[in-house]
């Protein structure tokens, strides 16, 4: 009776534990450790925020196109002050650019905002040869789930990729699941959500490798930790009630 027991507990011990299979990284990195990297081109959606800059030969040319792009005494502003200081993209995807007005920046990269109003600048008369800077100064992404630190995360690179935003927010804890985590992602008004396994160097050649500015990232319990948060399967519950009724068995038997 005691043999059986503890043969049922054993089983039900390896039906709770993770194998080594579910934690490892990239598990095919020996066979595909070079690859082309291919960068994600970014374009300006809804609620982005604009840090544009405008400069000429003559500084007092171009003062009234910038929105105060250095602060007092000369000191280099921080992000928040970038942020009140740029053009908030509208939900029909405009800026409301000194002296041009309003300017339709939806869909448009960085380069194509910046060549954009360049264009208007000098066809209206307005300035000779500006050099226009556009940058995206809220870019962030959030991650949530079975990770160390989750929660909305700002990063300053102009490429961010899954494992950079994951180390944002402390990797994944040993209960996360690694060959399911998903993406939620908004482009063009609508909403796309894909399944990423980082168990595989697969996905570090799709469009999802490199994350685009309010992307989500949602990281599921794996079998271990559904199985002790009382989520578990018949055979599971099953050895449950059969170790509770042997215990009590010897016990009862002494």
């Amino acid at each position: 009776m005691k043999s059986k027991f503890w043969i049922l507990l054993f089983i039900s011990v390896l039906t709770s534990c993770a194998s080594k299979k579910d934690l490892l990284y990239v598990q095919d990195a020996v066979e595909n450790s070079t690859a082309e990297i291919n960068y994600q081109t970014i374009t300006i959606q809804p609620n982005d925020i604009l840090k544009i800059d405008v400069e000429t030969l003559i500084p007092e040319a171009s003062r009234a196109y910038n929105q105060g792009s250095v602060g007092q005494n000369g000191l280099i502003p921080n992000l928040l002050i970038l942020q009140l200081e740029g053009y908030l993209v509208t939900n029909e995807g405009t800026i409301n650019f000194p002296s041009l007005g309003e300017i339709s920046v939806i869909n448009l990269t960085i380069h194509e905002v910046r060549e954009k109003i360049k264009d208007e600048l000098i066809k209206g008369g307005h300035l000779k040869n500006p050099r226009v800077f556009v940058r995206i100064v809220n870019t962030k992404i959030t991650v949530l789930g079975e990770v160390t630190n989750p929660g909305t995360f700002a990063y300053t690179e102009q490429n961010l990729n899954f494992f950079q935003a994951l180390g944002y927010a402390g990797d994944l804890t040993i209960k996360g699941k690694r060959d399911d985590i998903i993406l939620m992602r908004e482009v063009d008004g609508s909403r796309q959500i894909t399944h990423v396994d980082i168990t595989n160097t697969d996905f570090m050649q799709s469009e999802f490798y490199f994350l685009k500015p309010n992307d989500v990232i949602i990281v599921n319990p794996n079998k271990p930790r559904v199985t002790s948060s009382g989520y578990i399967s018949d055979i599971a519950v099953l050895l449950s009630v059969a170790s509770v009724v042997l215990s009590s068995i010897i016990l009862l038997s002494r």
